[in-house]
């Protein structure tokens, strides 16, 4: 089997270059459409690293794609529905893009990210310890690592420009950024989407351990959801078998990237250090099996 072709940045001559992000490159269309193109770039500890996953972006884009289908009855979303080649109409420009470009509605992001948390990890856990909270939202004592918490909970970020931080920010906080009845909507919205994909993926062997959710309005004030959904890049995708409280478990998504490049003397900061060629082919590998496991009938 040959190993699938690999983007790592894409250059488009029909379309304007809007944006490139950590993993996705966005183009205008026209006043309502824009088209986002799903890298195989990979970023870690907010630097993007030098060497593609193969196939990665295929694989995101699938798996988003799944999620924006099967939760579409909860709130709308950023598809049109529109194919690639009514909007690209050179052959040899469409053809790397093939399975990893969207055209999404031109919506105006919400300056939040939606992060829910059904397991005490990563951040959440470090502010648990010290303070017994996460976000302000006080837990019970003497929860362990990775703890299932008596339920899930929101628990949002502001949005960081590239190559800054995100900041854990509390709910207050948030309706002061985006009013109160549209921080109470993208709340409740956020944790019904989180428990219904949670249990889709608990059925097919998949912990979602927490999930960030990014969200848009349209002209009419309408929200909808945006970006990426539920995917090994925007989610925390633990082994049901391999799971035990206490400890971190392995996982499906770029933690085993993170993992392995904790263990460098790398200072976080750009350039990020290349990847060894075995690292590189098992990320590919578990972002491979998450999909599988979550799509199939």
């Amino acid at each position: 089997m040959t190993a699938p072709e690999t983007l790592y940045q894409s250059d488009l001559h029909s379309l304007k270059l809007i944006a490139r992000g950590k993993v996705r490159d966005m183009y205008d269309i026209d006043a309502d459409h824009l088209l986002i193109v799903t890298t195989d770039r990979l970023s870690a500890f907010d630097c993007i690293l030098p060497n593609p996953i193969p196939g990665k972006g295929r694989v995101l884009t699938h798996v988003a794609n799944f999620w924006f289908d099967r939760l579409g009855h909860i709130v709308p979303n950023q598809l049109t529905g529109l194919r690639l080649d009514e909007v690209i109409s050179d052959p040899a420009e469409r053809e790397p893009l093939e399975g990893r470009a969207i055209v999404v509605k031109k919506l105006k992001p919400l300056p939040v990210e939606a992060v829910v948390r059904g397991y005490l990890i990563g951040s959440g856990w470090k502010e648990y310890q010290k303070t017994g909270a996460v976000c302000g939202i006080p837990l019970p004592a003497g929860l362990r690592l990775a703890e299932k918490l008596p339920e899930a909970i929101f628990t949002p970020s502001t949005k960081a420009e590239l190559g800054a931080h995100d900041e854990n920010i509390s709910f207050e906080r948030t309706v002061a950024l985006l009013g109160h009845d549209l921080a109470e909507q993208v709340r409740t919205v956020s944790l019904r989407l989180y428990t219904e994909a949670a249990a889709h993926a608990l059925a097919r062997g998949i912990i979602i351990a927490d999930t960030k959710f990014e969200f848009g309005l349209d002209t009419a004030g309408t929200l909808h959801l945006i970006d990426e959904v539920l995917t090994p890049d925007s989610s925390r995708f633990w082994p049901v078998d391999q799971y035990r409280p206490g400890s971190s478990p392995p996982s499906f998504d770029k933690q085993f990237v993170r993992d392995y490049l904790e263990s460098l003397t790398w200072n976080k900061q750009p350039p990020a250090p290349e990847l060894p060629a075995e690292i590189i082919e098992k990320t590919a590998e578990k972002y491979r099996e998450a999909e599988e496991r979550l799509t199939k009938a």
